[in-house]
């Protein structure tokens, strides 16, 4: 579905990523993991049309990013709620400015039932302020959800929220994902989060970028790194690969 073609890109100077090539099929859960600073988020705008000057060649079913962003949503690491929105306007806000001529009842009722199936039926009067963290992403989620993406890219989304919060999260997010057979396009820095969530995981050096590994997890799941041994082999391995990238990177 998504194609990465010997993808290069400079800023100035700098070379960011370098004959970076990789595809990504429809409904998969496909996660970009690396260090900080690697170009995890540089691919992932990439992806969504927000970065133009590159080399090589991205398609989507074939088609160019810049024809494929009403297919996308956005979930970022902040999830940048309006302050004077409650929770379900905040949730509709998506639709309402990529399709402003759906009435207001329909936007609302289309966020609603997004906002359902994150757990958030009881807060759609609520202020951001009086949300939780957890909360507040999860409201970022239906917003995007709303939208009725074919590819929801995440950009570290659950990285500033309390372990417990992250766990939780993760699993509705497979949940959703699951009953809606969405692509999902996952960037962490956070080995056991890709290995617990992903069908397949690309692994991205240091800049400029291109792929070191990529890993497919056979387990079902949910998966529990700390009772299966493969997979702690794995994490294993990920963390050398980790520690010879920042060596590399020093040098």
């Amino acid at each position: 579905m998504i194609e990465f073609k010997n993808v290069k890109l400079c800023f100035g100077e700098t070379q960011i990523i370098e004959d970076l090539s990789f595809s990504i099929k429809k409904g998969e859960f496909f996660c970009v993991l690396g260090p900080s600073g690697c170009g995890k988020s540089t691919t992932l705008r990439l992806i969504g049309d927000l970065l133009k000057n590159y080399s090589g060649k991205i398609t989507i079913s074939g088609k160019p990013p810049s024809e494929c962003w009403q297919q996308m949503a956005y979930v970022f690491q902040n999830p940048r709620l309006l302050p004077w929105k409650n929770t379900l306007d905040n949730a509709a806000f998506g639709l309402e400015m990529r399709h402003p001529n759906i009435s207001k009842e329909r936007r609302n009722e289309i966020a609603l039932k997004q906002l359902i199936k994150v757990g958030l039926a009881s807060d759609i009067k609520k202020m951001p302020l009086m949300l939780s963290g957890g909360e507040r992403q999860r409201v970022s989620l239906a917003r995007a959800l709303a939208l009725e993406p074919e590819i929801i890219l995440m950009d570290e989304p659950f990285s500033a929220l309390d372990p417990n919060t992250r766990r939780l999260l993760r699993s509705q997010l497979v949940q959703l994902w699951q009953d809606i057979g969405m692509t999902i396009i996952f960037v962490t820095h956070d080995i056991d989060e890709a290995l617990e969530l992903g069908d397949r995981i690309i692994v991205l050096g240091t800049r400029p970028s291109k792929v070191e590994k990529i890993i497919t997890p056979k387990e079902n799941r949910p998966r529990y790194i700390d009772i299966c041994e493969e997979l702690r082999d794995t994490k294993k391995e990920l963390i050398l690969l980790f520690e010879k990238l920042a060596i590399t990177k020093a040098n």
